[in-house]
């Protein structure tokens, strides 16, 4: 027991001492290991006194860091109430001129009040103005012009003032001229390409013939894609062709708007589109009818002309011909009686009738079918047009155009197909009916000269 005490007291005395954890106690016996811990607390007494030392050496400088700051701090207090003096003076000083200022400008700040608001509006006519396409930059200088106007107090100089005035007369005074310049152009491919272009006041631009317009958005001229009609597009080349005198022009007085509705002005095969199914359908039977009309009206001219001349050779039967035909039953059976003849002749009308009036008929089927699937088109695109009204809702139109467009569109095809089909039909039956009452009518020339005959 007295041993394990004496080894825990020499433990807690050799954690004391100055020495690392690594380094071997040389002590064998306690006198050893006591002269070691008398050493430990000298070295202790030393290292401590010298940290003391330290510790009031790094206070007095602490403190004279401290003295220093405040020093700074006093000092540059003192620079602030200065420089807040001075502020407050060049504050009044600037208040103090700013009112000589405006007591000198007088009415010219009015003037340069209207000089801005002037500058401001005539950059949105510029800007959409084709005379920007052959002279560009004039909105930019103007925007720049009243943006420095308006957010300093530089005033505008003699040169810029005249500028301004010089641009506004240069405005009025290209509106009123015809004039040609080279400019870019770009194409509906994208195509870039420099040619000539005329410019017909602040109205239309027109090259190669036809119309192009202005990007404003973009400051590029651009073809158009599709040309207004034909009579336009001809006005167009021929004021760009001649270089004097008057020449008719399809001029847009709304600069631009006009075209463009005639630009997006459907064409007569976009027209038809709209008609879907039932359009086809009605230009289909029109086709055919036109072709049978004409089939039947050359027919029928072919067949009277013959009917016509073997009715002046009565004597001659061409068999070539109905008439003929009807003749050469009537000298072959000269000896029979009237009423037997007279029912000979009549069946051999009766057998050149088909032929005469053949698909005739079809052509007025047509005439009448034509308006109803007109009416079933209009069905069709009303319940198309309800149907975008129940989905959507009435609050845009153009969810129901494609239905009316459908419905009005089949009305105008079946109109316009049965109404010349009427015409043509009442004309090739009249031409078949003179035919038919030359037959009938030499029939009973024939008959009542036979009878005649046999009664003497």
């Amino acid at each position: 027991m007295k041993k394990i005490t004496i080894c825990l007291m020499a433990m807690v005395l050799i954690s004391s001492l100055p020495v690392r954890a690594a380094d071997e106690i040389p002590a064998k016996t306690l006198a050893e290991l006591l002269q070691l811990v008398k050493d430990g607390k000298v070295v202790n007494s030393q290292l401590n006194t010298r940290r003391e030392k330290e510790f009031v050496a790094d206070k007095a400088k602490q403190q004279q860091a401290l003295s220093n700051a405040n020093r700074e701090q006093r000092r540059e207090e003192a620079t602030s109430e200065r420089l807040e003096a001075e502020f407050e003076k060049n504050e009044q000083d600037i208040a103090a001129k700013q009112e000589i200022l405006a007591k000198r400008l007088g009415s010219l700040r009015e003037l340069f009040g209207v000089l801005q608001q002037v500058s401001g509006d005539t950059q949105g006519v510029f800007e959409s103005s084709i005379i920007s396409a052959e002279y560009p930059g004039r909105g930019e200088w103007l925007g720049n012009f009243a943006q420095s106007m308006g957010k300093s107090s530089k005033l505008a100089t003699i040169e810029e003032i005249e500028r301004l005035w010089f641009e506004l007369q240069r405005e009025m005074t290209e509106s009123a001229k015809v004039t040609r310049f080279s400019a870019s152009l770009i194409k509906l491919d994208g195509e870039e390409v420099e040619q000539e272009v005329v410019r017909v006041g602040t109205f239309n631009l027109i090259s190669g013939g036809e119309y192009v317009t202005y990007d404003i958005n973009k400051s590029l001229i651009k073809e158009l894609p599709r040309q207004p009609a034909g009579r336009f597009v001809d006005s167009a080349s021929e004021l760009e062709g001649s270089n004097s005198g008057f020449t008719p022009f399809g001029l847009d007085p709304t600069r631009g708007q006009l075209l463009a509705m005639q630009v997006n002005v459907p064409t007569i095969e976009e027209r038809v589109r709209q008609g879907g199914t039932p359009g086809y359908v009605i230009i289909t039977l029109g086709m055919v009818a036109l072709l049978l009309s004409i089939e039947r009206l050359i027919t029928l001219n072919i067949l009277g002309s013959r009917v016509n001349s073997q009715a002046k050779n009565v004597g001659s039967p061409n068999e070539s011909n109905p008439l003929g035909r009807v003749l050469s039953i009537y000298h072959k059976n000269t000896d029979i009686d009237s009423e037997t003849l007279m029912l000979k002749l009549d069946e051999a009308i009766l057998k050149e009738q088909p032929a005469i009036n053949a698909r005739i008929s079809f052509i007025k089927i047509i005439s009448m079918v034509a308006p109803l699937l007109g009416l079933l088109g209009t069905v069709i695109g009303m319940i198309v047009t309800f149907q975008a009204i129940t989905l959507f809702g009435t609050g845009d139109p153009k969810t129901m155009a494609g239905g009316i467009s459908q419905a009005l569109v089949t009305t105008v095809l079946g109109l316009t197909v049965a109404i010349p089909t009427v015409l043509l039909h009442a004309i090739v039956h009249t031409r078949a009916t003179s035919i038919m009452h030359i037959l009938n009518e030499q029939s009973a020339g024939l008959i009542a000269e036979h009878a005649e005959k046999a009664g003497k």
